[in-house]
């Protein structure tokens, strides 16, 4: 039967072979398409899944409140875990760490390991909550000494090759030419998938007994690389534990402006609010979405298979006809056209299969890292490939094999199938606006959100972008003062091709962020806030051209007591006019006070998602890390860059120079809408090719049909392009009121997308314009082919064709 089955789908095809080239097409497109989709929406929905006890694992993130505003950070003040521990019930453990990134020097080893990454100073609570594997050491007494350090087995591999996880212990490894530790423990590395990254443990009283003046007892200050984790008693909830957190801010902290909570383990790998802890984060909204254009393509697909199939139904009437005559039954029918289907479907799975590692390498830009093709090495990915064939085949194939297997014997071997071919018509019209509204969708979901990422690119941020690099200083968390980067500051101020040189903080604009707590006092009012802060010195606004709207610049000092202030703290402070802030005092977290001598005009901290926040500027000290530099317009800037860095290794011989363009540092922070924009782009690709793919199979059906009228028409004096408008017509019909429907959707759909930016674009009228003139260029491209040659075919030729 099954042998039967094959060989009649196979004459089918044979003798239809541009249909069936059409549908194998556009089904290979949205299978293809489809596959890439699982498995990233597979990826990002399989994180810390395994953590034991997972849904009472949650994070304690701090939200700053000030003038109704929340200012979200993902770390905590230090000694909020012990107030947790001691002060908290319906806590089950506690554990912190501390991210930092480190100069590493192995015992023995050849050479340090610079910039090493994924190091954390944590406690001994850690390795208890989280799922790790011993190889080797004692779990018992992990990280509660100080110098104790535990590592992964890739870590220990990297740092210790040739030796087993026994042999590691013990080993000394020094961190940044001043922490002396020894391992005392080897664990297996994470396999599934987790933002859990890291692969250096050092223990936390390590650092405490470095950094003990920061450490202590500082509630109003929030370190974002300072992270407390919790897991509670069975039978609390989140709620309650909220409220308990509340209360040890009340009983601690002399500035209630902030409020901890918590956030669940499995909400950490998709909520991009709180410092994330791996390298990025998912968007359910996204995700969802790639679900969604998926599930399009897919239906255009087998959109496609219907309407080319039912169009073509008088083609096998009187097969049909004969063999219901002859015996067989309806459902038997339909099971022989949806074996056909199938066989179909099947060969475009193994084709779209065969095509996803060369589609993953496409979008390996904006994929992550962890995905990888292999159908026979995943039970999950052959499973989705067997029930992604039997439910496309279901979809395309059941609708066109009950209508061809209900057809009337009589009617068929009769030729009386004129209101049946009419329901079929209007069918067929309906799946073809259907098509181009999903098409037309994805064409103005394109233009809008490259229109938003074009605005925040070009827009003026109060700030300069181009023509500015900035270099990233050796920098030892342990150390004392190094004054090294004021000698470079000053070797570099005299190079060629420089306009201004500072030494500060971070850029105007950082996806990290620092805040301080201040006070302000004018007689009896006390105004206590948290605004976040940026470090220079007095050429910090020169080379980013931040606009000074009152008072004067930062004063070169040593001991830096001045503020600049930004318009919107002025304002939260009280101040209507920029003027009226100055020569005010405020305080910050240890009681000093600071003057405000001058205010700077607002300028946006991150990307447009977020709104302007109030922000100061303070003088760097001689820990200032960063070297910022803007270039002289015309100058050459590869000569002025290879100055800066034989400048830079002369005195710092042994770290590696690195510079990051500001402008590009800005891209950035818009990577998401950018690999938003070229998702839709391809969407929008694939679903024009499916959909006129439809429509040229639609249109080869049509003038085959009406090959004798069309013949009639030349004789009777028709011209090509009269010819060509009958024919076209109809169809550009559909793709209007397409078009007509699309927009109020695509207006609906842009305008929630742009409600996550705090300054957005508009919504053109041209873009709809633009949308709809691709559309119908790209109708009247697909129709033309066989439109044209079907006005120009001879008439002779026509009338004695049958």
């Amino acid at each position: 039967m099954l042998k039967q089955y094959l060989l009649t789908a196979l004459r089918s095809f044979r003798r239809n072979k541009v249909s069936a080239l059409i549908n194998v097409a556009g089904l290979v497109i949205g299978i293809c398409a489809s596959v890439v989709i699982f498995l990233i929406v597979r990826y990002d929905f399989g994180f810390d899944k395994f953590e034991p006890g997972v849904d009472r694992l949650y994070r304690v993130v701090t939200d700053m409140r000030m003038n109704g505003e929340s200012y979200p950070n993902g770390g905590v003040p230090g000694v909020l875990p012990d107030a947790i521990r001691t002060d908290l019930t319906g806590v089950e453990t506690v554990t912190t760490f501390y991210e930092h990134d480190a100069t590493v020097l192995p015992a023995k080893a050849a050479r340090p390991f610079k910039g090493q990454t994924d190091i954390v100073f944590a406690d001994a609570h850690y390795f208890p909550m989280f799922g790790y594997r011993w190889l080797a050491g004692d779990p018992h007494q992990d990280l509660k000494a100080p110098g104790q350090v535990i590592l992964t087995e890739s870590r220990a591999r990297v740092y210790f090759p040739g030796l087993t996880p026994e042999q590691v212990l013990g080993k000394t490894i020094v961190y940044d030419d001043t922490v002396h530790t020894a391992v005392t423990g080897v664990v297996a590395d994470l396999t599934q998938n987790t933002d859990l990254h890291y692969k250096e443990f050092i223990s936390y009283p390590t650092l405490t007994g470095q950094l003990k003046n920061i450490w202590s007892h500082e509630w109003n200050s929030v370190y974002g690389t300072q992270r407390c984790f919790v897991r509670l008693s069975p039978g609390m909830t989140k709620v309650q534990v909220d409220k308990g957190l509340a209360r040890i801010r009340a009983r601690y902290a002399d500035d209630t402006s902030s409020v901890y909570s918590l956030q669940p383990m499995n909400d950490l790998h998709f909520n991009a609010t709180y410092y994330p802890l791996g390298a990025r984060t998912a968007n359910k909204a996204a995700l969802f979405g790639l679900l969604a254009a998926g599930l399009f393509l897919l239906l255009l697909a087998c959109i496609n298979y219907i309407n080319l199939t039912t169009a073509q139904a008088g083609q096998r009437a009187k097969e049909i006809g004969i063999r219901k005559t002859m015996g067989s039954t309806r459902w038997q029918l339909v099971r022989r056209f949806l074996g056909e289907t199938l066989v179909l479907t099947l060969l475009a799975t193994v084709i779209g299969a065969a095509l996803t590692p060369t589609l993953l390498k496409i979008f390996a830009d904006f994929t992550p890292e962890g995905i990888v093709f292999h159908p026979f090495a995943a039970p999950g990915v052959l499973a989705f490939l067997a029930a992604l064939t039997v439910v496309v085949s279901l979809m395309a194939g059941f609708y066109p094999a009950w209508v061809l297997a209900g057809l009337k014997p009589i009617a068929v071997l009769k030729n009386q199938m004129g209101a049946t071919k009419s329901r079929k018509a209007w069918l067929r019209k309906t799946l073809t606006v259907f098509q181009f509204v999903i098409a037309q969708v994805f064409v103005l979901g394109t233009l809008l959100v490259s229109k938003q990422v074009y605005y925040a690119l070009h827009k003026d941020l109060g700030y300069r972008k181009d023509a500015i690099v900035f270099v990233n200083l050796p920098w030892n968390v342990y150390a004392a003062a190094d004054h090294r980067n004021h000698t470079l500051l000053n070797k570099v101020n005299t190079l060629p091709g420089v306009e201004y040189a500072s030494l500060g903080g971070m850029p105007p604009a950082s996806d990290n962020y620092n805040a301080m707590g201040i006070t302000y006092k004018e007689g009896p009012q006390e105004i206590k806030i948290q605004p976040e802060f940026r470090e220079g010195d007095t050429n910090y606004i020169r080379v980013y051209g931040l606009r000074l709207l009152a008072g004067q610049n930062l004063p070169s000092s040593d001991t830096p007591r001045e503020y600049l202030i930004n318009q919107t703290l002025a304002r939260t402070l009280g101040f209507r006019d920029p003027h009226q802030a100055l020569g005010h005092h405020v305080l910050d977290g240890e009681d000093h006070s600071h003057l405000i001598v001058g205010v700077v005009s607002d300028f946006y901290q991150t990307s447009l998602r977020s709104p302007i926040k109030p922000l100061m500027i303070h003088g760097g000290d001689n820990n200032s890390y960063t070297l910022h530099l803007s270039l002289q317009k015309g100058a050459d800037w590869t000569k002025t860059i290879a100055g800066i860095k034989a400048a830079y290794k002369t005195l710092y011989p042994d770290d590696d120079f690195d510079y990051t363009f500001f402008d590009k540092s800005i891209a950035a922070m818009y990577t998401t809408e950018q690999n938003t924009a070229r998702l839709l782009a391809w969407a929008t690709g694939l679903s024009i090719v499916i959909s006129c793919l439809g429509l040229l199979g639609l249109v080869l059906f049509t003038t085959r049909q009406r090959t004798k009228e069309i013949g009639v028409r030349k004789v009777l004096g028709a011209s090509v392009a009269r010819i060509v408008a009958l024919l076209s017509s109809d169809f550009l019909k559909l793709v209007a009121l397409a078009f007509v429907i699309a927009v109020p959707l695509s207006y609906w759909g842009i305008h929630v997308w742009l409600d996550n930016f705090a300054d957005r674009t508009t919504i053109s009228w041209w873009v709809f314009a633009a949308g709809g003139g691709i559309i119908l260029l790209m109708a009247l491209f697909t129709l033309s082919f066989q439109t044209i040659r079907a006005a120009k075919a001879n008439p002779v030729k026509s009338l004695r064709s049958e």
